[in-house]
């Protein structure tokens, strides 16, 4: 079996693709992907913690961390103690971070459109890619 016949070769691929159009996109903002997954889910809701940001962009604290402390430097989230359990820490955007979303907003239909796909099948290959995900996950569980 060639690896032109592994799904994973062409997943990998895939990611390393999608990582260079939001390299070309993100670093005028100075920006790393992770950093700006971590930003959206922000722009989402804020004030999230560390944990659940984590389990969102499926990175450990140890890999997330070192993450968010540069976003904090650069000035884009703030972290702190939660007053209501201390052993969580809470993410939140300054205003700077706030901002960046207007800048960022461009990003989604520049990706849509170096994608080449439709509305509809980006929806649904993004469903059967979350299924797959799933799937192997699960498998791991076992």
């Amino acid at each position: 079996m060639g690896r032109d016949e592994f799904l994973c070769f062409a997943l990998h691929s895939t990611s390393h693709a999608f990582g260079r159009v939001y390299k070309s996109l993100l670093d005028p903002l100075g920006l790393t992907y992770p950093q700006y997954l971590v930003l959206v889910l922000l722009w989402e809701r804020d004030g999230q913690t560390v944990g659940q940001l984590g389990e969102a962009v499926f990175l450990d604290s140890s890999t997330l961390t070192p993450l968010l402390k540069r976003l904090e430097a650069s000035g884009h989230v703030a972290r702190s103690r939660d007053p209501e359990d201390e052993r969580q820490v809470r993410v939140t955007l300054t205003a700077a971070g706030r901002a960046l979303r207007d800048k960022a907003a461009h990003i989604p239909g520049c990706i849509a459109q170096a994608s080449g796909l439709t509305a509809a099948d980006a929806h649904r290959l993004k469903a059967e890619i979350t299924s797959l995900r799933d799937a192997l996950d699960r498998h791991l569980r076992r």
